[in-house]
């Protein structure tokens, strides 16, 4: 029988439970994780304002505590102590699965070195949610989450993702996600598909299916699209580009042995139709691995 078996319910060990609440809809909870949130001793949360709507809809009344990305480390202190008390504990986030693009895993590492139980108590999570409606035929895909808030960093994630083969998936928040449609299909290229999902379970949940270079154009054309909070599934690098990638690599290599850096980028990039400054990068990145 594995941990979670053994500890599965709250008052037969102390334990640290990683409870998943609703992404939008309060009824989307399981009977479980109810079950837990009304016995446990504390709730972790990472705005007590948001879990308590949830809390307070259901008739719990288990005590809160904060815990965020500016106090996880004295906050998951805290559940320590409670847990050596003898009394379990829950950690939830404001939607979805905790301590996955939000804080929480610093505390599940803590507890669990302190030879804690940490249970999951699985249940929504957006990223999920929305491959689940994209009808993506991809069988790998990439979990990113949120990217660089700086346009110069997040263009920088952009490029080193360019050339991977998986479907990619992201968390934006509404007043990015307009940039960030436009860098991704300055980085990727406007042909690919990407899949906009908006809002997802709530009332004003919308999935749309279009290409990059479109994609902004669809956002700007009705201000309320670009409301929400957004997960978005971008089309991996299909086998050429992967190809062209590595034909670029090794024309690179052989040009660099022989030539300047940047004359080496600038004849590869002319003789596989690459942009030069691609090139260049992928020339400044090779001479650091060396």
């Amino acid at each position: 029988m594995g941990e979670a078996e053994q500890h599965g319910r709250p008052g037969e060990r102390p334990s640290l439970y990683v409870v998943a609440t609703p992404i939008g809809n309060l009824a989307d909870i399981t009977l479980r994780a109810l079950e837990v949130l009304k016995q446990v001793a504390v709730i972790a949360a990472e705005d007590t304002r948001v879990t308590s709507r949830l809390l307070t809809h259901y008739g719990i009344a288990t005590p809160l505590l904060a815990l965020h990305e500016h106090n996880e480390r004295r906050a998951a202190q805290q559940l320590l102590r409670t847990l050596a008390r003898g009394r379990s504990v829950a950690l939830v986030s404001d939607a979805g699965t905790p301590a996955i693009a939000d804080p929480g895993a610093l505390a599940v590492r803590l507890a669990r070195e302190a030879g804690y139980p940490v249970v999951p108590v699985p249940g929504a999570n957006a990223a999920v949610a929305a491959l689940s409606a994209a009808g993506a035929t991809a069988r790998h895909f990439l979990v990113y989450g949120f990217l660089a808030a700086q346009a110069g960093s997040r263009r920088r994630e952009l490029e080193t993702l360019r050339e991977l083969p998986y479907l990619l998936v992201f968390y934006e928040a509404p007043h990015r996600i307009i940039a960030s449609v436009n860098d991704m299909a300055e980085a990727f290229g406007g042909g690919r598909t990407i899949t906009i999902a908006r809002e997802l379970t709530k009332f004003f949940e919308t999935i749309h299916v279009c290409t990059l270079e479109t994609a902004p154009e669809w956002l700007a054309a009705d201000r309320n699209r670009a409301r929400g909070e957004f997960v978005l599934l971008v089309e991996g690098a299909g086998p050429a580009a992967v190809g062209a990638a590595q034909a670029a690599q090794r024309t690179l290599e052989i040009l660099s042995r022989e030539l300047p850096l940047a004359q080496a980028a600038k004849l590869a990039a002319k003789i596989g139709g690459a942009r030069r400054n691609d090139v260049y990068a992928l020339a400044l990145r090779l001479r650091k691995g060396r």
